[in-house]
């Protein structure tokens, strides 16, 4: 009689990832890629936390964090005025210097009318308000500049539809992710301001090594087949975005 036994052994790596694992790391490097993280990012008392036991020197940004915040709050809440404000307190002439992004804002604010117009019930007041605002605010700024009157007559075009049939091409503008997307600009534009990196390192990092393993690839070397970036949660958890201090500030 025979009998058959299961294998219980380790299977064996697969040498670049022992070359991999061989790899010493600067402990310095990564806690300025950690921070740095932290700062873009938003997560203010994490970074000073982080700052103190790793005994880092905290950047610059990391004292702005709490405003950037609240202005990446009023955007994506439609409080569009509070926000230039807000941003008039932290940066006085960031938006004077930014056209483009003092456009884009005022622009959203005048999607943020259009909405209260033409959403249920129907607002005729807040419509007038639109045009109005369209015309004193938008327009003169619009006159000079083709990009910035195409985008003002997209906007308008809001208003030729009834607020349930908009073609998909303008009700984009409608979507939460139009405010995310002038509020990663903002927060950006902020960053560089004050000498600090506009996106986290580790975004450039993971894109160099998704861009290092299709070189690899296309060159036949010899690696595993599957490489993963390390990034997924933990089994049967889903990945925070939070650290006790509400959403970060990824838009």
């Amino acid at each position: 009689m025979t009998s058959s036994t299961t294998s219980t052994a380790t299977p064996s790596r697969h040498p670049f990832e022992r070359r991999v694992q061989d790899v010493k790391l600067s402990k310095t490097d990564l806690n300025s890629v950690v921070m740095d993280y932290l700062v873009s990012e938003g997560y203010p008392s994490a970074a000073r936390r982080f700052a103190s036991e790793a005994n880092v020197q905290p950047t610059s940004g990391v004292n702005s964090i709490q405003e950037r915040i609240e202005i990446r709050e009023a955007i994506h809440s439609g409080d569009i005025q509070i926000a230039i404000e807000k941003i008039n307190e932290l940066n006085p002439m960031l938006l004077d210097r930014d056209r483009s992004l003092h456009f884009a804002l005022l622009r959203l604010q005048l999607v943020e009318l259009i909405r209260e117009g033409i959403g249920f019930p129907v607002d005729d007041s807040k419509t007038l308000a639109a045009i109005n605002f369209s015309e004193t605010v938008l327009g003169p700024r619009a006159a000079p500049n083709a990009q910035f009157l195409e985008d003002l007559e997209r906007t308008m075009m809001l208003l030729i539809y009834d607020y349930t049939n908009i073609p998909d091409e303008y009700a984009d503008q409608l979507e939460p992710q139009f405010r995310k997307d002038i509020a990663q600009r903002v927060n950006e534009a902020l960053l560089k301001e004050q000498g600090e990196r506009s996106k986290a390192r580790l975004y450039d990092l993971v894109r160099l090594r998704a861009w290092s393993e299709m070189k690899a690839r296309e060159m036949n070397k010899d690696l595993p087949e599957n490489l993963s970036l390390g990034l997924e949660s933990r089994r049967g958890q889903e990945p925070s975005h939070s650290n006790g201090e509400g959403e970060a500030m990824v838009a």
